[in-house]
């Protein structure tokens, strides 16, 4: 019997080298390679020739205007938060990837969505690759998921998966999780990046022959990536990420990828006893706890979430310390992007934040990525600063530029009739935007405050 040939290949991103590296040159990382065992691609072809996976076109070519492609392939969660974010449900035989921090819901998640799904005379099958099913039982009888069409296995192998999905045929298929998942036909041990990598591509090409809607859910490093090699976010069709802070009950439900629908697309739900509920109007939520009259460093901007429009509040505290180097946190927005803001206002305001700590925290655990958030950051800090208030029936938003310009921003009529709707009667927004459409904006029926500057936006807060 030969010797059997080895690898190393980085767990992070599945770099491969014939000997140990201590750092990864592909992607940075110390201490991530590990020893695999070489597999010989006729071998691994012959074992996924035996499973029965054939082409999804045994006939080869079809031309595109053949296709049947129209609304009925879309399969409905019933929940109107998951829909949006898929872009108008699931896809029949497409494949997702939801991922997520441990507890913070992707399994009660997918069995809400598997009960709903039951309920419409379609057969699911739950794959329980970490959990007994006598654990999933109990956590379906509290989300009242005992559905007659809903089928549960304690499963690992992945050929042992196969063959009870041919029995079965289901409709909708539930891996939780990929990670806990192996094929007997790799030698490297559960969770590496070749056991995923050729499980998650076995699952693929099951979904696409038998036309099976389905579901992985994948864990998160401690840096809050997907793990694995990144080579699995592209082999699916859409990649989900359920966010949200350990004790708040808040939870958020982001496309990161999605292949038939909009990017950036966000579900609002809160946690609760019985389940996940869904948000229909998260800008209340998320103001729900601001006080009536609104103190120093505080302020409310309009943010754009794919088609969605979310009123978030901004706190800022800044205060006088005795180290030499002062503190700058940012919680929700991006450091860079504060330490930018903060040069601005030193240098075009006047404002000498050098002797002061500042922290920016944004309510509700949301991170903020968009520069018309700028201004709001920027009147939050200078408030807190001077002790000063603004109007609390007051909007903001805006991109600031390194002169200090109040830059123009995306779809302000969305931004604005939210404003409008949660009661807000003034709105500080940059003058180019209002130039353009200014009949229009004029008929939302809230004060318009047109700012060219940040030092206009100051003498109107």
């Amino acid at each position: 019997m030969g010797k059997i040939k080895t690898k190393w290949v980085c767990q992070n991103c599945g770099y491969e080298t014939a000997s140990y590296l201590g750092k990864c040159p592909d992607c940075g990382r110390y201490s991530t390679f590990t020893e695999e065992a070489v597999q010989n691609s006729v071998e691994i072809k012959s074992n996924i020739s035996s499973m029965n996976i054939k082409p999804v076109n045994d006939t080869g070519y079809t031309k595109i205007k053949d296709v049947a492609a129209d609304k009925s392939i879309r399969i409905s969660s019933r929940m109107e938060e998951l829909d949006r974010v898929l872009g108008g449900g699931f896809v029949e035989g497409s494949l997702c990837l939801l991922a997520g921090d441990p507890g913070i819901g992707k399994s009660t998640l997918t069995l809400q969505t598997a009960r709903n799904i039951s309920e419409q005379n379609k057969t699911i099958l739950y794959i329980c690759a970490e959990e007994s099913t006598a654990q999933v039982k109990l956590r379906a009888q509290r989300l009242n998921a005992d559905s007659e069409n809903l089928y549960v296995t304690q499963q690992n192998c992945i050929e042992e998966i196969i063959a009870q999905i041919e029995k079965l045929k289901p409709d909708f298929l539930v891996v939780d999780s990929i990670q806990s998942v192996f094929s007997a036909s790799i030698l490297s041990s559960t969770g590496s990046v070749s056991q995923i990598r050729e499980c998650t591509n076995i699952l693929m090409r099951l979904s696409k022959q038998f036309n099976i809607t389905t579901i992985i859910i994948g864990h998160v490093t401690k840096e809050g990536n997907i793990a694995g090699p990144k080579v699995l976010e592209h082999m699916v069709d859409c990649v989900l990420n359920f966010e949200g802070e350990k004790y708040k009950t808040i939870r958020i439900l982001r496309a990161i990828k999605n292949r038939f629908g909009a990017v950036s697309e966000v579900g609002v739900f809160n946690m609760e006893d019985t389940g996940l509920v869904e948000v229909k109007n998260p800008s209340e939520l998320f103001l729900s706890d601001r006080e009536n009259q609104t103190t120093s460093g505080s302020t409310i901007i309009p943010v754009l979430e794919g088609t969605r429009c979310l009123l978030l509040e901004i706190q800022a505290l800044t205060g006088a310390t005795p180290y030499p180097n002062p503190r700058r946190v940012a919680r929700g927005v991006e450091y860079d992007r504060l330490l930018q803001i903060l040069a601005v206002l030193e240098k075009r305001v006047g404002l000498n934040l050098s002797k002061q700590d500042v922290y920016i925290n944004v309510i509700g655990g949301i991170d903020v990525m968009e520069p018309a958030a700028d201004l709001g950051i920027a009147l939050a800090v200078l408030t807190s600063a001077r002790d000063i208030t603004i109007n609390q029936n007051t909007v903001c938003f805006g991109e600031i530029g390194l002169n200090g310009e109040i830059r123009s921003a995306d779809n302000i009529e969305a931004r604005l009739k939210e404003a409008q709707k949660l009661g807000f009667r003034r709105a500080i927004i940059p003058k180019i935007n209002s130039n353009r459409i200014k009949e229009r904006i004029q008929k939302i029926g809230i004060e318009i405050i047109e700012v060219s500057k940040i030092t206009d936006a100051i003498k109107n807060i």
